[in-house]
């Protein structure tokens, strides 16, 4: 009994100790993996764990109206090279239909890396040209032995068509996880007209995740930016995968009201203007009368260099319009019935005082208008005239001329949809004596000039005034799912007497032959009726010198399909809305109407209204030096009145043409209207002037008046039609 007793105890100790050897045993191992193992470990386990990620989804595009692209993203692509990763040391025993065995020098077989560096190296060096095929065999090779994890293969991002030619090539044909090419990719957003409205259609930040920066880009980021998806990478020793789960869904696409050729005259329109005036800045909306459609929108500004870009959306930025606003000022009046087009208002000899301050009119160094209707005062522009009509109809209350202008609609808010875009701000100082008369002709008041579009667009629709709008429809795939309309603002802005009197006047403001300042905005082509405006610039602490000039109107006249605003600011010499703006606007009507015509030469001559006896046989005669003229008419047997002048005006009456003298007064401006171009540069430059030409033909309009004294050395701008 003992010995089995002791047996007992003897096994049980045994088997004890035993136990107790393996939990020291697990506690060493624990304490060994906690201290000597710890660092080893958590690097591998870096290598081998899942993370998720973000897919960012495709930005959607913006088109043009007809459908031409505007905006879009596109990938692009910068190549890295992992030369850790496995698959570049296997050796290749049998390749290429499994017949060529790849060996070293040393005479072992080879691995990929090895057997592919050669061929790979010269498909990169003919691709790209940077380096020669030995150079990018030493890059690579070098890397490899370094143990590089992200070698760049190329320093310039390249295309998703040059990505598809690198993955065919030798050694990159095996894939991510044999070669170890790495595609890193970024979305660029690309504009294929270029700056064309690029202030409208706006453009992205640089970091992706911020999307759009401004313009439509900005306003409607969240359409366009889409759906992010899921992937998980997994990451596996020097190996990662990456597995989507969660597919993108791309951003929608947006079609814009904007033409891209009525874009590109009416950019080309501006730009040549201010460049002529050397302006600092300027712009232009095109608006569809009926729709509300903008169909051009131009912004531009003169860099450091002289040349204009689109570097701000003026258009939509509040400004005082000026004399535009004088049509606003008379209508609020006429429609209240406190005035009449035919009333006569004293301007006296162009001065007028309110309190301590003077209104003057354009042409007060000239005497004034004295005696005109109100009529013939918005024709001509009248400061005085305006201001006294509207400050003696409203009784110096300038806030019931207010409440007026906001029955009306001027301060609406359009509801424009482009970000940035500010409303209409009137006057609100009523203790000023000063505030009416001057907010009656277009200071105090802040107007976008998209506003001041909106109003006249209103009396050109029949008064009803309807939101400009830039965005016509949002798209997914092709499938419309959103479309944006015509809407209305107010059904009338005034009576139907009130607005057939403001148009007529309108029309006097082109065609009116003694008051009318936009004149020169007459076309053969196409009637236009508007409102010059000439205004000095807030300089914050008061008017300088500074103008802004413009001009607002719509055409054909009798049937309004577009209405027009022009703004140029601090152009150099004379400012004058019509000279400088209104021949903006004229442009653009003339070239739309020329390119929407469908009338072929065939079809012309079967018009029975045609009848080519009709035809003027008097030749096109310009004024200029007389001795040339009588040269030419000798020649074409024209009969030609005498003269003894050396310069002559002209004018044709079937085949005889007549002249009037034309006296040049040394060290003043000449007056070269009429005359070629030749003609009119050698009075200017024999005037001590320099000369910028604009266009062909005979020359329509001069940027310095005719009669001023000569500022030698100064410069003088010749539009030529």
């Amino acid at each position: 009994m003992p010995d089995k007793r002791e047996n007992i105890v003897l096994r049980f100790g045994i088997v004890y100790v035993l136990i107790a050897l393996l939990f020291v045993a697990v506690i060493a191992k624990i304490v060994h993996i906690q201290t000597v193992e710890r660092d080893t470990l958590l690097k591998l386990a870096a290598k081998n764990r899942n993370d998720t990620i973000v897919v960012k989804p495709l930005r959607g595009n913006i088109y043009a109206a007809d459908g031409r692209l505007m905006a879009s993203s596109i990938p692009s692509y910068t190549i890295y090279m992992d030369t850790r990763v496995p698959g570049l040391r296997d050796t290749i025993e049998r390749v290429e239909n499994r017949k060529k065995i790849f060996f070293t020098k040393n005479g072992h077989i080879a691995t990929r890396f090895e057997a592919k560096i050669d061929s790979v190296s010269a498909a990169l060096a003919q691709m790209f040209g940077d380096r020669t095929a030995q150079g990018y065999k030493t890059l690579i090779t070098n890397a490899y032995r370094r143990g590089d994890g992200a070698l760049l293969l190329y320093p310039r991002r390249i295309s998703y068509s040059q990505l598809k030619a690198i993955r065919k090539m030798p050694l990159f044909r095996y894939g991510r996880n044999k070669s170890g090419l790495i595609p890193k990719e970024y979305v660029e957003r690309i504009h294929p007209f270029g700056s064309l409205a690029s202030r409208t259609v706006g453009n992205v930040y640089g970091e992706e995740s911020k999307g759009g920066e401004y313009g439509i880009e900005l306003s409607f980021n969240q359409t366009l930016t889409g759906k992010n998806g899921m992937a998980i990478v997994r990451k596996i020793a020097n190996t990662t995968l990456e597995n989507i789960v969660v597919e993108p869904v791309a951003g929608n696409d947006i079609v814009t009201t904007i033409d891209v050729d009525m874009q590109d005259i009416a950019e080309t329109a501006l730009r040549e203007n201010l460049q002529l005036y050397g302006a600092r800045e300027g712009c232009v909306i095109l608006m569809e009368t009926q729709s509300g459609e903008v169909k051009s929108i131009v912004n531009l500004q003169r860099n450091a260099d002289g040349s204009y870009s689109e570097n701000h959306n003026i258009a939509l930025l509040r400004a005082e319009p000026g004399s535009t606003f004088k049509t606003v000022s008379i209508m609020a009046a006429l429609d209240d019935g406190l005035v009449s087009m035919d009333d006569t208002i004293d301007t006296g000899n162009g001065l007028y005082n309110y309190g301590r301050s003077t209104m003057r009119d354009h042409n007060w160094r000239r005497g004034g208008f004295h005696k005109i209707t109100i009529e013939q005062a918005i024709a001509a522009s009248s400061n005085v005239a305006v201001s006294r009509a509207v400050y003696n109809a409203y009784n110096h209350n300038l806030t019931a001329f207010v409440d007026k202008l906001q029955q009306m609609g001027i301060e609406d808010s359009m509801k424009i949809e482009i970000a940035g875009a500010q409303t209409a701000r009137l006057p609100r100082n009523t203790n000023d004596i000063t505030a009416l008369p001057w907010s009656s002709i277009g200071y105090q008041a802040l107007i976008p000039p998209i506003y001041t579009l909106a109003f006249y667009n209103a009396i050109a629709n029949d008064g009803k005034m309807i939101r400009p709008f830039f965005v016509k429809n949002i798209s997914s795939n092709g499938r419309i799912i959103k479309t944006f309309g015509t809407e209305t603002i107010r059904g009338r802005i005034c009576s139907a007497q009130t607005l057939e009197q403001i148009r007529n006047a309108l029309l006097g403001v082109v065609y009116d032959n003694r008051y009318g300042t936009a004149q020169i905005v007459r076309s053969d082509i196409v009637r236009i009726a508007g409102k010059t405006g000439t205004a000095l610039i807030d300089e914050g602490s008061g008017y300088g010198g500074r103008y802004q000039v413009s001009f607002c109107g719509y055409f054909p006249a009798e049937k309004p399909q577009y209405t027009c605003i022009a703004i140029i600011r601090e152009p150099q010499g004379s400012p004058s809305g019509g000279i400088m703006a209104g021949i903006v606007v004229k442009k653009i009507a003339e070239n739309l109407v020329n390119m929407q015509a469908k009338t072929t030469p065939l079809e012309l001559a079967r018009d029975s209204a045609f009848d080519s006896r009709s035809i003027r046989k008097t030749a096109s005669v310009k004024n200029g030096n007389y001795a040339q003229l009588k040269r030419a008419a000798r020649q074409l047997n024209f009969s030609l009145t005498d003269s003894n002048s050396e310069w002559v005006t002209v004018r044709t009456d079937s085949n005889k043409i007549e002249t009037q003298a034309v006296q040049i007064v040394s060290n003043l401006v000449p007056n070269v209207v009429g005359m070629g171009a030749k003609d009119a540069v050698y009075l200017m430059e024999h005037a001590g002037l320099r000369v910028t030409l604009l266009g062909r033909g005979k020359v329509a309009s001069q940027t310095m008046q005719p009669g001023l004294r000569v500022q030698r050395g100064a410069t003088v701008g010749l539009v030529l039609e």
